[in-house]
C-alpha cells in the first residue's frame, strides 16, 4: 500500500536520507527504526509532504499524499501538543472535522474512541487536568479519529503505563484487522519484536536492515550456535570461536561454513553433541551492534543487506 521510492533529502551540503526504498503491506504494521539523528524524522515528514523530497517518491495504494485526492494520513509527531483548557471530547471532534466528518460525526466517533481508551468519563473536563499518560491517550484518539488508511506514530508507547501500553496494542490490533496500515517509529526493540511483521532499520540516512523481524534476528545470528556437549566441541575448519557459556558452548562459524557440514564433522569425530541450537538474538543486541559498528555509512553500490543478503557477522557480539 505503502511505496516509497529512493527518498533523498539534503540540508545545505548535508544528506540526511540516502535513496531509502521500502514497501509496506495493507494492514501491516511496520517498524521504522534507527538511533538518534538517523534520519527517520525527515523520513516520515517526506511520507506525511510535510516537507519535500530532493528526489524520489511516496505514493499509497498508487496515489500521490499530495492533493486532493491523497488518502487518509495520521501522524503522531514525537513532540505531543494539545490545546490544555479546551475539553478532552470538543478536542477531539474538533480534530475529527479537520479530517473532514461532519459535526456530528466527529463527536460521535470522539466519544467512541474515548470509551475504546477508557476515558470515556473525562469527556467533558479540560486536557490540562489530565496526567500525561492519559493526555497521551487523548493525542492517541486525535490520529485515530476519521479512520485514517495508513498511521504514522512515533513513539506512541512513551508515557504509558503497562496497562495503557496493552490497551495501545489491543487498538493497534483492531485496526490492522480493519485494514489500517501502521508505521511505527519507536526504540522499544521488544514491542517491535512482539507488533511488528516487517522493519526498516536506519543508520545516518542509509539503510542497513530492511526485512521480516523474525528473519533479519535469524539471519543476523545465523552463524552462532548454542551446542550442547559433555567436552568442548573441537576449532574445526569453519569454526571461528569455541566459548564456554552457562551450561553449554557457544561456537561461533565463518561466514562461509555451513551449519550441517560442521555438526556432522563434529559427530564424526566422536563428538557427543546433544543439541545444536542457531543462536537469535534480541533485536535490541542488533541495534547496538549496527550502529556501534557503523553498519550502512558505505555499502557501496550492492545496495543495504536484506532478509537476503545477512551482514556478515558472525554473530552480535
Amino acid at each position: 500500500m505503502l511505496k516509497v521510492e529512493n527518498l533523498r533529502k539534503s540540508y545545505d551540503d548535508r544528506t540526511v536520507v540516502h535513496d531509502v526504498s521500502f514497501e509496506v503491506g495493507a494492514g501491516e504494521i511496520f517498524a521504522l527504526l534507527g538511533p538518534n539523528g538517523a534520519g527517520k524524522t525527515t523520513l516520515i515528514r517526506m511520507i506525511t509532504d510535510i516537507i519535500r523530497p530532493d528526489a524520489g517518491t511516496v505514493t499509497f495504494a498508487g496515489r500521490s499524499l499530495r492533493g486532493s485526492d491523497r488518502p487518509r494520513v495520521a501522524y503522531l509527531p514525537e513532540e505531543r501538543g494539545l490545546y490544555r483548557r479546551a475539553g478532552v471530547l470538543d478536542t477531539l471532534a474538533y480534530f475529527g472535522e479537520l479530517k473532514g466528518l461532519a459535526a456530528g460525526a466527529a463527536r460521535r466517533e470522539a466519544a467512541a474512541l474515548l470509551a475504546e481508551f477508557g476515558l470515556e468519563a473525562w469527556g467533558a473536563k479540560q486536557v490540562q487536568a489530565l496526567s500525561k499518560g492519559m493526555q497521551q491517550k487523548v493525542q492517541l484518539c486525535a490520529a485515530l479519529i476519521g479512520r485514517p488508511e495508513l498511521l504514522i506514530l512515533d513513539e506512541p508507547f512513551s508515557g504509558l503505563d503497562p496497562i495503557n501500553v496493552q490497551v495501545l496494542e489491543d487498538v493497534l490490533h483492531q485496526r490492522r484487522r480493519e485494514g489500517t496500515t501502521v508505521l511505527l517509529s519507536t526504540h522499544q526493540m521488544n514491542k517491535v519484536e512482539q507488533q511488528c511483521d516487517r522493519a526498516l532499520m536506519i543508520n545516518r540516512g542509509h539503510m542497513v536492515l530492511y526485512g521480516r523481524v523474525a528473519e533479519l534476528r535469524r539471519r543476523y545470528g545465523a552463524h552462532a550456535f548454542e551446542v550442547h556437549a559433555s567436552t568442548r566441541p573441537p576449532q574445526l575448519a569453519g569454526v571461528m570461536s569455541v566459548e564456554p557459556a552457562a551450561g553449554h558452548w557457544r561456537v561461533t562459524l565463518a561466514p562461509e561454513a555451513q551449519a550441517h557440514e560442521v555438526l556432522a564433522a563434529y559427530v564424526a569425530q566422536g563428538v557427543a553433541v546433544e543439541a545444536f541450537i542457531p543462536m537469535v538474538p534480541p533485536l535490541e543486541d542488533i541495534f547496538v551492534d549496527v550502529v556501534q559498528r557503523g553498519v550502512g555509512l558505505d555499502h557501496g553500490e550492492s545496495g543495504p543487506p536484506t532478509i537476503d543478503e545477512p551482514l556478515r557477522t558472525g554473530g552480535v557480539r
